[in-house]
Formats: C-alpha cells, structure tokens, sequence
C-alpha cells in the first residue's frame, strides 16, 4: 500500500515510518497540514494516518475538506487528545478509526489491517483473487497452497493489482505505490518487477495494457487453480 503519514512529532514519525516500511508499505511523510490537505486532495494513497495537532491547518479541518471533496480513502485519526467530544467528533467527520496517544505499533497495525480490509474484497487470511492469496499481516503469497515470498516491490505491485482486479493500473499509479515521492527511479524498474511476478504466478494472469499500463485478469487467475 501507499500510506501519507502526516505526523509533526519527527520522533514518533520516524519510529512509525520504519514499522510501516517493514510492513511492505511505501510511506510518503508530512509534518505539515496545509502540505498534508494539498496531496491529500492531488495525490492517490490507499490510507491515511493523520495527526489532529498540525502547524498551519488542524487535522480536523483536513479530515472535513478531504470528505467535502469525496475522498474516500481509509483515514486513520492519531492524537495526544483524550477528550471523548473530540474522538466522536472526528468519526462523525469522517475518520475510519482513532487512536489516542502513546499507542502500541501492534495495535495500529491491527486498524490499519482492519480499516483496508473493508470493502476491499478481503476475506480471512488474506486478499483472494482466483487461485492466489495475499497475506497482508505476514506479506505472503500463496499460489494455491504453495507458499511464495515476494521481494517488496513485487508484494507492492501484486497488492495493488489484486485489490483493483479487471481494472487498467497505470505505470504511474504503479510507480506511485512503489516508490512514492522518492527521485531517481529507473525508468525500466517497473516492467523488471513485473517480468519477476509473470515468471512466478504465470505471464497470462497480468495482462499488458499497450500504452496505459496492468492488469489483473481474474478469469486467469482462477485458471490457475486447475493447472
């Protein structure tokens, strides 16, 4: 997945930013709220970690103006504010879930697998599409009952692809959830990766869409199951 972390305690940021790295996330980092708003509104992330306290625009006010302009993405409140007024108020304005600081990383791993999962086409165990399942919590792949570890940047690719099955991914897009805001990606990186996953679940299953990017074919992924 591609997070937007927007967090201005640099401390917390940067222990965050390698537990969800780990993770096989690629994760863009603000510490600024009028910045954070701005790519929220421009920019396509699967999920946003927010904090409420931000220099130059508050995360509530992000919140609402993301859900004014029909964002629809999984957002995830983070704040030192205790106050239960201000938790239901953040909810009503459109947070997936909250949590109040200090927390434990284990217990925003778990919402962050909980608010993604919803609606998302995940099921027990894992992302299902056709005869392969992809293990978000533990970052594997099974073809079939076969086990596959992935490197990060196919897991990244397959994620994505399988959780918008029949539909067109632009290179773009795919670069986005692969690299993020970072410079100097090679221009062929993107076909080497893809090339890597065809070799292991079958060239058939990710189809090329000439001159706009992938797809994931969901009739050949369900032939897998009979081979």
């Amino acid at each position: 997945m591609r997070i937007l972390l927007v967090e201005d305690d640099h401390l917390l940021a940067s222990t965050m930013l390698g537990m969800l790295r780990d993770d096989h996330n690629t994760v863009d980092w603000l510490d600024d709220g009028q910045q954070a708003n701005n790519a929220i509104l421009d920019e396509h992330f699967d999920l946003v970690i927010l904090d409420l306290t931000l220099p130059r625009v508050d995360g509530l006010d992000i919140l609402k103006s993301a859900r004014t302009q029909g964002v629809s993405i999984p957002i995830i409140i983070l704040t030192a504010r205790a106050d239960l007024t201000e938790k239901l108020q953040g909810l009503d304005s459109g947070a997936d879930d909250y949590l109040t600081k200090p927390f434990a990383m284990a217990e925003l791993k778990a919402r962050i697998r909980a608010v993604t999962r919803r609606g998302s086409g995940q099921v027990d165990g894992g992302l299902r599409v056709g005869a392969l399942t992809l293990d978000p919590a533990h970052g594997q792949l099974r073809l079939g009952n076969e086990p596959i570890t992935l490197p990060r940047s196919e897991y990244q690719i397959l994620h994505y692809l399988m959780r918008h099955p029949d539909q067109v991914a632009t290179r773009r897009r795919l670069e986005e959830q692969l690299y993020g805001w970072e410079q100097g990606v090679e221009s062929n990186a993107l076909e080497v990766h893809i090339h890597h996953l065809r070799k292991r679940i079958g060239k058939s299953v990710i189809r090329t869409v000439r001159g706009v990017g992938y797809l994931l074919d969901t009739q050949e992924a369900a032939q897998l199951e009979a081979h």
